[in-house]
């Protein structure tokens, strides 16, 4: 067995990394500008090669994409002082991630977010999901298609277009964690104009289903991973929001932003807010809502933004969906999780990022009256988010 970074690897990975640091001749392990060892995420998942891809733009940005879950490992963009900057967090093996089952920088599917107790009504036939969010009094929910077992912890099928373009693809057997219907699913990383990170998600079935994918990245634009990102000045295109009960799952009341620590149409420091004694604020211990999108649909206009004063970086993010979730870390670094060791040796507090995850609202299955998520054959899913960064 072999250690890297302090996390105990398998044997499958310590091979791999002593074959990649002999290969050709080199001397030792070749690194991506981020400091991950591309060695340490190959290995087999059944009969499923697992590998790290890079992608590299024309203006510095660097993204480097596991297909084990389609996740984005790390993602460096310049800053003010034209200094590479890693602001996703992560670990640098994918031993870690399979232990850890985390959400990290995944492609989410089959339904990204919460459905409520896994069931929900399709042409008539209840559909009883895996129910893996558990909350007190059997109110059991199904988060991100069913977590362990969802997309997120599946193997894609990898194919690296160019140095740009990566696209990644799944099959998802019908009754897989109880959703109905075979699902083709394809994500499409591809950086563009320089800097910026365009994420499709397209899909076919061969019956009716429902399908709702996003992409969980965690953010943090300062590069400091080890403090809390409460200076991150947070925008959000939205003039309300989905209530949330005490499970976080939607009651199916849409409330204004206005006069609420849920305002972000004035961009302002998620900090300002954050342990604000608003319900809806101290149930999730954070942000941890859908915001209902003022573009609809329109992914020409910012739909939200995110920047550092540290760095000077300055994300703003673009999309066709409804809404988007945002998720400020809340449960990082309580709980034991403030001993678990990530990239390069760092630990994450709680509240150290924002995650800004396109979508359909949770638990719109359950909710005619929201834009549906039902995919019919003959028909093709297609999402789209776009990521852009600059300095300011």
């Amino acid at each position: 067995m072999k250690k890297l970074n302090g996390t105990l690897l398998g044997l499958g990975t310590a091979v791999a990394l002593g074959l990649a640091s002999c290969a050709g001749g080199q001397e030792g392990p070749q690194f991506t500008a981020s400091g991950l060892n591309p060695a340490a995420f190959d290995t087999i998942v059944g009969s499923d090669t697992v590998k790290l891809y890079t992608l590299k733009g024309d203006k510095g940005m660097e993204v480097c994409i596991t297909n084990y879950g389609g996740r984005i490992v790390s993602l460096m963009v310049p800053d003010k002082n034209d200094q590479l900057v890693d602001v996703v967090l992560g670990f640098d093996n994918v031993a870690q991630y399979m232990e850890k089952t985390t959400d990290y920088g995944s492609s989410v599917g089959r339904y990204a977010n919460r459905i409520n107790l896994g069931r929900f009504v399709l042409d008539g036939d209840t559909i009883q999901l895996k129910q893996n969010d558990t909350h007190p009094g059997d109110r059991n929910h199904c988060l991100h298609g069913g977590g362990d077992t969802g997309w997120m912890n599946q193997v894609y099928k990898a194919e690296q277009v160019d140095d740009q373009t990566l696209r990644l693809t799944i099959v998802a057997q019908d009754g897989e964690n109880g959703f109905p219907g075979t699902v083709t699913a394809t994500t499409t990383y591809k950086i563009v104009d320089g800097n910026t990170l365009d994420i499709t998600w397209e899909a076919e079935t061969d019956k009716p289903t429902i399908i709702n994918q996003t992409n969980h990245n965690y953010y943090n634009l300062s590069g400091n991973l080890e403090q809390p990102g409460y200076d991150q000045v947070l925008y959000v295109n939205a003039d309300s929001f989905t209530e949330s009960d005490d499970s976080y799952m939607p009651t199916g009341t849409i409330l204004p932003v206005e006069g609420t620590p849920m305002d972000f149409r004035t961009p302002h420091a998620v900090g300002d807010s954050i342990h604000s004694d608003y319900y809806q604020i101290q149930n999730a211990h954070g942000y941890d809502h859908n915001w209902v999108l003022n573009t609809h649909g329109d992914d020409t206009k910012v739909c939200a933004s995110l920047y550092s004063p540290q760095t000077g970086i300055f994300m703003e993010m673009f999309t066709n969906e409804p809404g988007v979730q945002v998720y400020s870390g809340n449960f990082q670094g309580v709980g034991g999780e403030e001993n678990v060791v990530r990239k390069l040796g760092k630990h994450y507090p709680q509240h150290v990022s924002i995650c800004l995850e396109s979508q359909k609202f949770p638990d719109s299955p359950n909710h005619p009256e929201w834009a549906s998520p039902v995919l019919r054959p003959g028909e093709k899913y297609f999402s789209h988010a776009a990521y852009r960064f600059t300095v300011k």
